[in-house]
């Protein structure tokens, strides 16, 4: 599975985009093909589970392990998440084709997923990205499966069989159309194509993975009364689990998409503030008395060839206090403009929005095609105009 900012907010300037650090209970665990693997703590219980689960099978083709059969699920457990995780990486490694950059790789309660850092430009892409993961699942399975008849009998054959099973059903169900499944990126990318709209897409796949939700959450029930399939409170208890994830995650994705739809109504260069520049020498002041007498509501710093250097924080001179302000320059209380401050004046919607996540600040400087300053952008005009456009 793949993420791409889909949970409410993280098209914001101050969503998810701007996280520094993972998320508690979170354990780093290496590297591959240049992108950090994540274990959630809630994979011990599954390693658990699965220990439990299959202590009755492991006795009946290896008797006599003892206790030594639960080390052996756990084997298992770890063999199992291993595939997982290959499925995880061709996420990765396709998004990576596309130029892409890839946050991370979290395996957890329910599988994997796969944090790529923007959003595909083509419903190709996105159906490349999504489709590789299930396909890959299938494939492992296959393998495993022509393993099968060679492998010798006992634990090894177990495994072999137990692998090619799970990877075979981890692969055909992430197919379902449906968010946040692969399958659900599959068919927003299809109707992404087919409407030119990827919104439209989203809010389609999003309503697939709602009803695919409600159907896990029946069948129990269905397997129990119309198929006489034997059932027992655990079989409830794991569809409610992944009903519940299913839900949650297309509503999330859902959410997402209608804020998105609003988002090309969001302009930097509407929203720009006048701004004056002044010399890195100048007293604060000075500077404040000249943003006053010219009406400017922000202040950019340059150096004595007229070079922009720093943007003035709003809120380091609302921290300095009156009485020191002729004494201290300008420059104390302003930001370096490095390459991320400073912005097209043009910019608009999703671009705007991951230009600034993208090097998180309190002011930016925009800029005509020519180079010439027109402005200054501040985070809050932002998200007050974004909080606007989402309730219109």
């Amino acid at each position: 599975m793949t993420t791409q900012g889909t949970e409410p907010g993280s098209d914001r300037p101050g969503g998810p985009a701007r996280r520094a650090a993972y998320p508690p209970g979170t354990l780093r665990i290496g590297r591959v093909v240049g992108v950090d693997v994540l274990v959630r703590s809630s994979w011990l219980l599954v390693a658990l589970l699965i220990a439990v689960l299959l202590a009755p099978r492991i006795e009946q083709v290896q008797p006599g392990l003892g206790a030594l059969k639960y080390v052996a699920g756990v084997a298992f457990a770890v063999l199992l998440y291993l595939s997982v995780l290959l499925h995880e990486i061709s996420h990765a490694v396709v998004a990576q084709r596309y130029g892409l950059g890839v946050r991370s790789i979290t395996l957890h309660f329910l599988g994997g997923a796969t944090e790529i850092d923007s959003e595909t430009k083509t419903p190709g892409q996105e159906f490349m990205v999504a489709v590789v993961g299930p396909l890959t699942s299938i494939a492992v399975g296959l393998v495993a499966l022509v393993l099968v008849p060679v492998t010798p009998d006992g634990l090894l054959r177990l495994a072999v069989e137990g692998l090619a099973g799970a990877n075979l059903v981890v692969g055909v169900l992430n197919l379902v159309p449906g968010l946040p499944l692969d399958g659900g990126r599959v068919l927003r990318s299809l109707v992404w194509r087919l409407s030119g709209n990827m919104h439209r897409g989203t809010i389609a796949a999003a309503w697939g993975g709602r009803v695919a939700a409600a159907l896990v959450l029946l069948w129990p029930l269905v397997a129990r009364q119309l198929l006489l399939l034997p059932t027992d409170v655990f079989d409830y208890l794991m569809a409610f689990i992944i009903a519940t994830f299913l839900w949650s995650g297309s509503t999330a994705s859902l959410v997402s998409a209608r804020l998105r739809r609003r988002l090309p109504a969001l302009q930097a260069r509407p929203l720009a503030r006048r701004v004056v520049a002044v010399p890195d020498d100048l007293s604060v002041a000075e500077a404040v008395r000249r943003a006053q007498d010219a009406g400017a509501g922000g202040i950019v710093v340059h150096d004595r060839e007229q070079r922009l250097t720093s943007v003035v924080s709003e809120k380091a001179l609302t921290a300095t206090p009156q009485e020191r302000r002729p004494w201290v320059p300008v420059s104390a209380v302003a930001r370096s403009a490095e390459a991320g401050l400073v912005l097209p004046a043009d910019l608009t919607g999703e671009d705007l929005v991951r230009a600034m996540a993208s090097t998180p600040a309190e002011e930016y400087v925009l800029v005509e095609p020519d180079g010439t300053i027109f402005g200054l952008l501040a985070t809050t005009d932002v998200d007050r105009a974004f909080e606007e456009n989402a309730r219109t």
